[in-house]
């Protein structure tokens, strides 16, 4: 093949567009992602030493949270891959959130010290919402959102994720501080694989499945996971609770989740309004600390500052309530804080009390009653 300038010049330009293509528009499209992690770093830096396991402190830890006092957390869509958005929440607030919930699905996310030291170094309790399903698979039919028989509660009760599970367990171990793992969270609805209600699931398999896993990582010698069962508020036809509780000797905290200004609860409703039913029938089978494990509130109608302030009115008058994580993303409605001044204002007067300003440290240790 002749050399000829024609072909030179099309050599080169092959060059100069695989340079450009695997080279200098990927730097330019990770350049925002990077700038974010970075304002982000500047506003949660790490702030803590982590131990590692064989250099915990035998002596009692201080509980957290101590009696009289109660937590404020986020929950990102980003999770540990990104800290903006709690970054954004701590400009919006004026508060350092003391927990830090993220999502985990057993099809994708193998368990990551590193990713969960990256929260813990922030001075932020870990929770992971463990969740076993394949999120990316999620039929957008309501109807079969829960249908992923991969993932059937039987399935799990027999031991087909144990290798996935005892991988998880050991991870957890192996960590210097407590871990919180919010398993399967919502199983009174029909919106998951692991709700009786759905994926062809049997009325005391959630309850014997939670029992598996738990007693998996107790012989992992996981001691430090903080077991955490979350529930949807109860409404119409959600399975009832009783039947769905794994036993105290299984459960460290219980949680909720529960929104204002969902499908089908556009008018608005307080944060007593929404919460006490469920917490009230939780209270008929355990006494279990109690935490707000989702919650967020729409501003559609004006009333989200006002929502937010009668959260905190309410919140000293249950001091069954040890913490709130709220819901720091946009999904179906944006439920940041600080969708507008008032309502980060709302949140900023309100987390300034006395009862929420003990921080999260690895030494410390989760309250049990």
């Amino acid at each position: 093949m002749r050399i000829t300038a024609p072909r030179v010049l099309a050599l080169l330009c092959a060059v100069v567009l695989c340079w450009y293509t695997f080279q200098v528009a990927p730097d330019l499209a990770d350049r925002p992602r990077r700038a974010a992690a970075a304002r982000a770093d500047a506003v949660l830096p790490p702030t803590t030493r982590l131990p590692d396991a064989a250099s915990r402190s035998p002596h009692p830890a201080t509980p957290f949270p101590a009696p009289g006092k109660a937590f404020l957390g986020v929950f990102t869509s980003q999770g540990t891959h990104d800290f903006t958005e709690a970054a954004d929440f701590t400009r919006q607030t004026g508060h350092r959130p003391q927990v830090f919930e993220f999502s985990a699905d057993w099809a994708h996310d193998r368990f990551d010290a590193a990713a969960i030291d990256r929260v813990a170094e922030r001075g932020m309790l870990p929770m992971v919402a463990w969740e076993p399903w394949d999120h990316a698979k999620e039929a957008k039919e309501p109807k079969l959102r829960g249908e992923q028989p991969t993932y059937r509660l039987s399935r799990i009760i027999d031991g087909a994720f144990d290798a996935y599970v005892r991988s998880w367990a050991r991870g957890i171990a192996s960590l210097g501080y407590p871990v919180a793992i919010r398993f399967a969270h919502e199983m009174n609805g029909y919106w998951y694989p692991w709700c009786e209600q759905s994926n062809s699931n049997s009325p005391g398999e959630y309850v014997r499945a939670w029992r598996h896993i738990h007693q998996l990582f107790d012989a992992a010698g996981a001691h430090n996971a903080v077991w955490v069962w979350s529930p949807n508020v109860s409404y119409t036809n959600s399975t009832p609770l009783r039947g769905l509780y794994p036993g105290d000797a299984y459960v460290d905290w219980v949680g909720l989740s529960g929104y204002y200004g969902t499908v089908g609860k556009e008018n608005y409703q307080s944060f007593d309004a929404l919460f006490t039913p469920t917490r009230t029938e939780l209270r008929r089978f355990t006494r279990k600390p109690l935490v707000i494990t989702e919650v967020g509130a729409t501003d559609a109608a004006g009333r989200k500052a006002e929502w937010i302030t009668g959260m905190f009115r309410s919140l000293p008058r249950h001091r069954d309530i040890i913490g709130v994580i709220w819901y720091q993303a946009v999904k179906e409605i944006d439920w940041r804080v600080g969708t507008s001044p008032a309502s980060s204002a709302a949140f900023t007067a309100g987390a300034s009390a006395a009862r929420y300003q003990q921080g999260w440290g690895p030494g410390t240790t989760p309250r049990l009653r």
